[in-house]
């Protein structure tokens, strides 16, 4: 028997009509049960493709309690890498058959990323992905784990936190050994706003690898992230005639550098060599082309989907390594002028 034609959506009882089953065998097919017979599945199926049912993930929420439903609250959305995390986690999320349910929280304050994550509790998402990587916050990982599986996407988060990340520090050593390899000594540092905990993982970074070659540090100048805050640092480097490479801490300060640097009559390369960090799609159509460090945020959208699908079902779940970061050599970095 063929269900009439209808407008609106179909439903569990047309599919069970079509397949000539109970609404309960389709019911026991959709959610995964192994107490269907085989030929009686693949009709199922069947009706269910034809008719193009889709469950209702509310209503299946309230029997199983399970909403199919994961959290990302993420901070400084307009950022590239905030937001590129975000699309990569939506993805992730979708091809594993989960809803992500998106909530920025613009401003770094603790009542802010408090409302947010009350309205993610109240779409009973499954699990809390928190993609923040300010010290601000971490207070509320202790607070939100009693409610919900949660995991951290952060390069250093607190002992015992369940998390997935890029090695920052890793990524500025990169950056840095680099510019020493090609002769440069007198290294600058445009880092990222305090309190940031990617920020002070990549300074850590840049000073490591210069005391493990003897090296002093550079001029250090703190900016906000933004090309503004590195032009206006790049313009008080290129008072300081000594100064022959700088490491900016994200691409978008390192832009605001080379324009301050041309300004001021100082070439790059061939004056001041220049690496940012991030790697952002414009990277490569600077002019010059900008060396950078490369964060892979499609796979780490994927870790942190499989990580809160494991906590969902398992509770538990080890702790994957840092993903390595990729030094991307481009035209912004030469060696040493007077090498």
């Amino acid at each position: 028997m063929v269900p009439p034609e209808s407008k609106n959506a179909p439903s569990m009882a047309d599919v069970a009509a079509r397949a000539g089953v109970s609404h309960q065998t389709v019911s026991r097919v959709v959610n995964g049960s192994d107490a269907v017979r085989g030929d009686t599945r693949d009709r199922v199926l069947a009706a269910i493709d034809e008719l193009g049912y889709r469950r209702n993930k509310s209503a299946r929420a309230l029997v199983t309690r399970k909403s199919g439903r994961l959290g990302l609250l993420y901070t400084q959305p307009h950022l590239y890498g905030p937001g590129t995390l975000a699309a990569s986690v939506h993805q992730a999320g979708q091809r594993a058959g989960y809803d992500i349910i998106l909530s920025p929280v613009p401003h770094l304050e603790a009542t802010s990323a408090e409302r947010a994550i009350e309205a993610l509790l109240d779409d009973a998402v499954e699990a809390v992905l928190l993609g923040v990587s300010h010290q601000s916050f971490e207070d509320l990982v202790a607070q939100l784990s009693t409610k919900v599986e949660v995991v951290m996407i952060h390069s250093d988060p607190p002992a015992g936190v369940r998390s997935v990340g890029i090695d920052q520090h890793a990524g500025a050593v990169l950056a840095t050994q680099y510019l020493l390899d090609i002769g440069h000594r007198n290294i600058a540092h445009v880092a990222g706003p305090v309190g940031w905990i990617d920020a002070r993982q990549r300074r850590e970074g840049w000073l490591a690898a210069l005391r493990d070659s003897d090296v002093q540090p550079g001029p250090e100048i703190f900016g906000d992230w933004s090309s503004k805050s590195g032009y206006e640092a790049g313009a008080e480097i290129a008072r300081d005639p000594s100064v022959t490479a700088v490491f900016a801490a994200n691409d978008s300060m390192a832009l605001g550098v080379i324009r301050a640097l041309h300004e001021a009559g100082r070439r790059v390369p061939q004056d001041v060599s220049v690496v940012g960090f991030d790697d952002v799609p414009d990277a490569a159509y600077l002019w010059p082309p900008l060396t950078t460090v490369r964060q892979d945020f499609a796979s780490l959208g994927e870790l942190a989907v499989e990580v809160a699908i494991e906590a969902i079902a398992e509770g538990t779940v080890e702790v994957p390594p840092l993903l390595a970061p990729e030094l991307v050599v481009r035209s912004s970095a030469a060696p040493h002028p007077r090498d």
